[in-house]
This record gives structure tokens, sequence and C-alpha cells, in this order.
């Protein structure tokens, strides 16, 4: 028997393999998909049916991919829309895989056409329940994606399928989501890697709510900002996307490399430290592990990316932006900024200041505006710093003016990561004197400066 979790980072994406016998299931596949066909295959497998929870918005889904490859059939979920590719899932519907069986529950919520499945093990009994995002551990699906006057009904079904469809299946049965930790998919998923129906029932805040009426209301009160990606990765995963290869974009000597920025992005995923000190006029900072969280606000699926980092080696970064539908990735700058710099090409900068020198220039009446780009719910769990202006790192693109020019602006978030995102784009826009906060919020407190509560 196969049971795995392939885990896809950054994107906190769970997919899911199981198979018995000679016979093997995936459900909600990433595109770059070689790793099924691997595993599978290791174990004597092969893959015949791939199973999709929902029409995803966050990662362009794999199906398309891995049927060219494998062979198998796709079933979608969300009948209703316009499919190019695979049948629809109706609920009830059953899958045979060796000696276990999966069925085909309707919950939706999340989108009107969700499926999760639920996994019997040889003897029949209920054992796995592939939740998609429907319900996750220590939270539940957001219920934004058809439009804020939609949002009531939407709540309103997710409440029936969790409370009407899911609960019942049996306080043992392992809840195996979309999505974990760290995803734009939930607002608060915990970090449980393994949960269960029980587990869920008795410590997910969001199922203390018992009523419909209270469950819907809670739930309206707050849902996390839509990233503006998430429209082409609908687009995308109605069309099916196919990949082929991984792309192996060309490395650029550094003169090659300017001349293709002048209509290009540059993203540089160094840390903040390497970036601040020196990066290439124009760049875009996102960390390498914060790049796909953030890539999908900072980037344009209409312009090429050329990619900067410390090494030559740029298969993570694109394994990454693939996920995302960024096949534009037109070059990679050889030999990194020393390259860069040993052929004779000019750099920018931006300042860092540690926290004891922020707050020592604020004590000595200097003229400078913080801008924390911290979430909302950080500034109520950490508290804010005295006259700071508040822009979430995800709305600096749309917000620029709320942020006055001509001021020495300090940036700060929590560790200073998201901060170089911020303050690399408004050097972009032309905003000159920027300093980013090394540590944060995690060395503000430490040396006790102070917060507002």
């Amino acid at each position: 028997m196969l049971f795995e979790r392939i885990i896809s980072r950054g994107l906190a994406h769970y997919s899911y393999l199981l198979g018995d016998k000679s016979d093997a299931i995936v459900i909600d596949p990433r595109r770059d998909c070689e790793i099924y066909i691997d595993r599978a295959a290791a174990e004597g497998m092969g893959i015949r049916h791939i199973l999709e929870t929902h029409r995803n918005e966050d990662y362009v889904v794999g199906s398309v991919e891995l049927a060219g490859r494998s062979g198998a059939e796709i079933w979608h979920a969300d009948g209703h829309l316009d499919y190019r590719y695979g049948k629809a899932v109706k609920d009830g519907q059953m899958w045979k895989v060796g000696r276990l069986e999966v069925e085909a529950i309707h919950a939706p919520g999340h989108t009107l056409g969700t499926m999760n499945y639920l996994l019997r093990d040889p003897g029949g009994m209920p054992w796995v329940l592939f939740s998609g995002d429907t319900l996750f551990a220590g939270e539940v699906g957001r219920i934004d994606l058809l439009g804020k006057e939609m949002e009531p009904k939407m709540a309103g079904l997710l409440y029936e399928s969790i409370f009407g469809k899911l609960l019942p299946l049996g306080e043992d049965v392992i809840v195996c989501p979309a999505h974990g930790s760290g995803s734009v998919c939930g607002e608060s998923i915990a970090e449980r890697l393994w949960t269960t129906v029980g587990i869920e029932r008795k410590h997910n805040p969001r199922l203390q709510f018992r009523e419909k009426e209270e469950f819907v209301a809670h739930l309206m009160e707050s849902q996390p900002e839509r990233p503006p990606y998430f429209l082409q990765m609908e687009r995308l995963n109605l069309e099916g996307a196919a990949l082929g290869a991984l792309p192996s974009p060309r490395l650029l000597a550094p003169d090659d490399f300017e001349e293709k920025a002048k209509d290009a992005t540059i993203l540089d995923t160094r840390m903040e430290l390497g970036f601040g000190a020196a990066h290439a006029p124009g760049a875009q900072s996102i960390w390498l592990d914060g790049l796909a969280s953030f890539a999908g606000w900072y980037l344009s699926y209409e312009r090429p990316i050329l990619l900067v980092n410390e090494t030559n080696d740029f298969e993570e970064q694109i394994r990454v932006l693939v996920r995302l539908g960024f096949d534009n990735v037109a070059g990679c700058l050889a030999g990194g900024m020393l390259g860069w710099h040993l052929s004779g090409h000019d750099s920018e900068n931006i300042a860092t200041v540690t926290v004891q020198e922020a707050c020592r220039r604020l004590d000595a009446g200097e003229e400078i505006l913080i801008l924390d780009v911290r979430s909302d719910e950080e500034l109520m769990k950490d508290g804010s710093i005295h006259d700071a202006i508040h822009v979430h790192v995800t709305r600096i693109p749309e917000s620029l003016t709320e942020i006055p020019r001509g001021k020495k602006i300090h940036v700060f978030c929590g560790s200073g990561l998201r901060s170089m995102i911020a303050a690399s784009y408004l050097q972009r826009q032309g905003w000159t004197d920027l300093a980013v906060v090394l540590g944060g919020m995690a060395a503000w407190r430490s040396r006790r400066c102070p917060i507002e509560r």
C-alpha cells in the first residue's frame, strides 16, 4: 500500500499519492509532476486516476501534465464551469484502487462544486478524508471567491458541508487538506501536520460556532485579501496548463542580462542583507522562501522575468514560478552579483539599520517616517510603533499615494525580509531615502524598544 503527502514549499500546498497493488490515484497534483510518476513507479504502480477537489486559485494544477505523462483519467470538481479537459465528478462517485475505495462527497462552500474524497481501508472502514479547501487544521476554506455579495450564501453552504457531511464521518477519520500553515487559502491554518475529524471538532476555532447563523457571522468578520494572481490561476485551471520539461532559461553574461533587463522585471531571490548591500538597478527583492507567497503580488504575467541569486542553480526558483503560472523566465544572471561587478556594471543599494540605531535616531528627533508592512493580525498581537504608517506588504503596489515622497523612510516588518520586498518596490517607483530595519519587531521587542498596544 502507498500513501504519501507531497508538500510544495512556500505554497504550503499538499497533494496526495495513494495506491494499492498495481493502481494509484493522485489528488490535486502540482504542475511539476514527475515526483508522482517516480514514486508510483518505484512501488510498481501505474497512476490510473487524477482527482481534483476544486478549481484551484493559488497554484496551477498539474492534472493535464500528469495525465499526458501517465495516461491517467482526470476527474475535476466544479463541473458547472467550462473546463477544457477531464470529466466532471458526480456526488457519490466511487473509484477502486486495489483493495481501497474512494468516494466523492459534494462539499460546496469554498466553491460551488467542491468535492471531498473519502478513502476507505481494505475492510471498508472510513479512514481518510481528503478535504481540499473545505476544512483545514484549525481553519475552514475562504468564501470570497465568487464576490462579496455571495459570501453569506457560500458561508452557509460551507457550514452545511462541514457539519452535515464531514463531521458525521467519525472522530477517528484522518483529515488531509489541500494546504497547510502559511497558505493564502486560509487565514489562520494551524501547524498541525496531521489532524482528524475529532481534533477539528474540538479544537478548530471556527467549529466552536455550532449554530449556522453564528458560524456565518464569525466567518464573515474577516477574510484574507484575495491576491491578484488568483484570476490567472482560475483561467489556467479551466484551460488545463501543460508544462513538459521544467524550463531551463539561459545563463546570461552581465552585458546580455543588462540588455534584456530593459524590457523585463529583475527578480533577486537573495536574502535581505545581500540584496540591500548591492543589487542590479531596478531589481525586485523576494527572498527564496518567500517567493511563493509574494511573487503573485509583485510580478507580472506580461513582462519577462530575469533571475538573480547567489549561485548558477535556479531550479528551485523556476519550480516555484511555474507552479504560479510564471512561464516567462527569460534568463538568469551568470555569476551572480560578483560577476556583475567584475564586469564593471553599476548597482543600487538599500540601507539597513539595526533596531538600536533606529531607536537612537527616533530618540534624537530625526525626521524619520516608519513604514510598517506587517499585517493587522500582527499589529494586534505584537503592538505597533508610535506614529508609524501601516500598509501591509501585499498592498504596497496599490497604496503608493499613502506613502510620502521626499522623506526619510525606515521600513519595518516582523524580521526585515518583507521590509526589503516593500523597499525594493518603492525604490523601483522612484523613492530614494529608504532603509530597512533589520530584525523587525522580533529585534525591537528583544531590545525593549517602546511599542503601543
